[in-house]
């Protein structure tokens, strides 16, 4: 069974174009750098042919990585969410009962998942438990600094 990447539309827009950008531009710079390396002769000690290489072998693997989130995605069409209950691809406002802080998480899959952002995957703690909450719900999360008591505020699309 595949294991499915959650990507929202934007976020597979967004590893698309990584993928074109390394495979059409950055492996001819590497393979620029490889070429000018081995032009200087005796590999053995050869500090640029071994930057190069490992450099190489970076990119290559994001490359792979990007390629399998491109193939196992599964696409979060917001169009067809109902905003009535928080699930991935929809944004959440919600009131820290205890701080009387208000946040706003956009709950998106673990591979898209940038909490300085503000999204945060539905596999965190957080987003796991917001799940499936609707609008003035209470909910406490157990994080590692302790419970934090959350009330939904707002389900939106973004």
């Amino acid at each position: 069974m595949t294991e499915e990447i959650l990507l929202t539309k934007e976020g597979y827009e967004e590893v698309v174009a990584e993928h074109e950008n390394l495979v059409a531009v950055r492996r001819k710079e590497v393979a620029e750098k490889l070429k000018e390396a081995i032009a200087q002769g005796d590999l053995s000690e050869n500090a640029d042919y071994d930057a190069a290489k490992n450099e190489q072998a970076e990119l290559e693997e994001r490359i792979y990585k990007l390629e399998n989130m491109i193939r196992k995605a599964k696409i979060i069409d917001d169009s067809e969410l109902a905003s009535d209950q928080v699930t991935v691809g929809l944004t959440v406002k919600v009131l820290d009962i205890d701080e009387n802080e208000e946040d706003e998480f956009t709950i998106v899959g673990s591979a898209e998942a940038d909490p300085f952002e503000g999204k945060i995957s539905n596999e965190s703690l957080v987003g796991k438990a917001l799940l499936g909450k609707k609008e003035g719900d209470e909910v406490a999360v157990e994080v590692p600094d302790g419970i934090v008591n959350y009330r939904v505020l707002e389900i939106s699309k973004k």
